[in-house]
């Protein structure tokens, strides 16, 4: 079914400086990632280092998440955004510093401050991602809750393709402490950004909760939730076991041959193919057999993480991972929409940490799986593993969740 008006949450001024902060913000981090990923490679060579990056990163978003969308929901969203872009900055700073005055430092030491820097970035996104949530379902009438997560989803995943490109090129290029002194200065500019963003008051009716109760409410709320606790439980698993971004340097090195600039691209290629998906759903929302077509494109990413472990080829690999990123998106896209419109206002900043808990830093913990599985399984057999459990993971979930099978997504604006 088409969209009525495939534009109509870009016409709003809230929605757009809302989105452009997002993306000058991702930029940052993505450009930030790549240059991460090299510098710790270049440093070990070893797998299991690039997966304690993501293991550096989850442990405190995981641990903070509830605590941040119970702030989430009590205070300003667009402050604790603010704030959190700020710290960003301030870790892309430091991750400069720690570059310029890297040949006085033990290789122990260096890998010590870039660990500390990636703890704080994930300190700072754990706060960030459900106020970003939040805000951005206040800066939107509910009628265009699909339309904005297709937009949000295409215009971030263009954002990761572009930070994503230019770590890479810039890394070889100007090297990567000038790489991480422009992540700082997108993320200076998109505090600037977010700055614009009018938000409106919150009702009066929402009161105060008790601490523990406020904490847990998220939780409590997703798991009364089957089609929603069903749809995060599934995009965990696929991501966290068919995931290979965080060995990406190892191929780019040691398979594809084809550098940090080759790297760049590589990770590039995931949230293009999904950019352009994302802009098929804004026009064409999945509105039914929903069900039926998150399990098939959760499916299609695991096939196409088996076949990028088996290629030899660098513009293969390029494709096969443009092509994970289309079915990603539909994921991405579904999940989204289902946590808009079923959560009440007042708890979209918990249940987007419950969230974050669960899908968020799949990531990250994935990151770190990967890496062990690279160590003491081999590159490439960790990457065919992962995408075989993720194939199982949608053949468990298909039998065992019929209303998530049965889901179809319908809305007035539709």
């Amino acid at each position: 079914m088409k969209q009525k008006d495939p534009y109509a949450s870009l016409r709003i001024p809230n929605f757009r400086f809302f989105l452009f902060s997002k993306i000058l913000v991702t930029i940052a981090i993505q450009m930030q990632a790549v240059a991460v990923g090299w510098h710790v490679y270049e440093l070990t060579h070893d797998p299991l280092s690039l997966g304690m990056i993501g293991l550096a990163e989850a442990i405190p978003a995981i641990g903070i998440a509830l605590f941040a969308g119970h702030m989430a929901d009590l205070y300003s969203r667009k402050k604790i955004v603010s704030i959190s872009f700020i710290t960003l900055c301030g870790c892309a700073l430091g991750l400069s510093y720690l570059s310029s005055n890297g040949d006085v430092l033990a290789v122990n030491y260096k890998l010590f401050g870039l660990y500390m820097m990636v703890f704080v970035t994930g300190l700072a996104r754990g706060f960030l991602f459900p106020s970003m949530f939040g805000l951005m379902s206040q800066c939107v009438h509910e009628d265009l809750y699909p339309n904005s997560s297709a937009w949000n989803s295409s215009l971030w995943h263009m954002a990761v393709v572009l930070g994503a490109a230019m770590g890479g090129v810039l890394f070889v290029q100007i090297g990567k402490e000038l790489t991480y002194l422009l992540s700082a200065v997108f993320c200076f500019f998109a505090v600037l950004s977010v700055a614009q963003v009018v938000v409106p008051p919150v009702s009066p009716a929402f009161q105060k909760p008790a601490m523990l109760d406020s904490l847990l409410g998220g939780l409590r709320f997703v798991f009364s939730q089957p089609i929603f606790l069903a749809a995060m439980a599934l995009d965990l698993f696929a991501v966290m076991f068919g995931g290979a971004v965080a060995i990406l340097p190892i191929f780019a090195d040691q398979i594809l041959q084809c550098g940090p600039e080759g790297l760049g691209w590589l990770r590039a290629a995931p949230p293009a193919g999904a950019f352009l998906m994302a802009l098929v759903l804004a026009h064409y929302p999945p509105l039914r057999h929903t069900g039926k077509i998150l399990f098939l494109s959760v499916a299609g990413f695991g096939l196409c993480m088996i076949l990028f472990a088996l290629s030899t080829q660098f513009w293969l690999s390029l494709g096969i991972l443009f092509l994970s990123g289309v079915f990603d998106n539909v994921s991405v896209v579904v999940r989204s929409t289902i946590m808009q419109m079923l959560t009440p206002h007042d708890m979209k900043g918990r249940v987007s940490s419950v969230h974050s808990i669960f899908v968020g830093s799949s990531n990250e913990i994935g990151a770190f799986e990967s890496g062990v599985a690279a160590k003491y399984l081999g590159t490439v057999p960790s990457v065919v593993f992962g995408g075989v459990v993720t194939l199982g993971v949608v053949l468990i979930g298909y039998a065992t969740s019929p209303s998530l099978r049965k889901l179809h997504l319908r809305t007035n604006a539709n």
